[in-house]
């Protein structure tokens, strides 16, 4: 029980780690485009930011389901990579199909990659609002500074 706890929470660590890092990097690419981005038109360049946050996200949760699944699988708990990413995806994503289990002695591990799936999603949706607010608060401020 507790070996099963201390790598979830290991694994839980790490994919917090690279959602930190994926936020930090879109934050820096957008400050560096900053100036480009407050100009006008502003709709365009915002939906841009949204599909870049989105696909920016998608890649995020990807790793991390790859994380969970490459560890399942040099743990021995699936024979193949197909069905640790396909159990990895669906407890990350707190789908719960059921119809792949884990052994009873990793049991564990499933319920602590559905809460590291929450915990991602909810980092990844502060993420996306974060982003979109900043964006277009300095859009409203450079249309406030043109206009005066």
């Amino acid at each position: 029980m507790f070996l099963q706890i201390a790598i979830a929470t290991t694994l839980i660590l790490l994919t917090i780690v690279v959602g930190a890092g994926a936020f930090w990097a879109l934050e820096w690419l957008l400050s560096v485009r900053q100036k480009w981005l407050h100009r006008e038109p502003h709709g365009p360049k915002l939906m841009l930011v949204l599909c870049l946050s989105v696909v920016w996200t998608l890649a995020m949760m990807t790793v991390c389901v790859w994380i969970w699944a490459l560890s399942l699988y040099a743990l021995g708990i699936f024979t193949t990579m197909e069905a640790s990413v396909y159990f990895s995806l669906v407890a990350f994503t707190t789908l719960g199909f059921g119809d792949i289990l884990l052994p009873q002695e990793w049991r564990l591990l499933g319920g602590m990659a559905a809460a590291n799936g929450l915990l991602n999603f909810g980092l990844l949706t502060a993420m996306l609002v974060e982003v979109m607010r900043n964006v277009r608060l300095g859009q409203r401020q450079s249309r406030t500074k043109s206009s005066s």
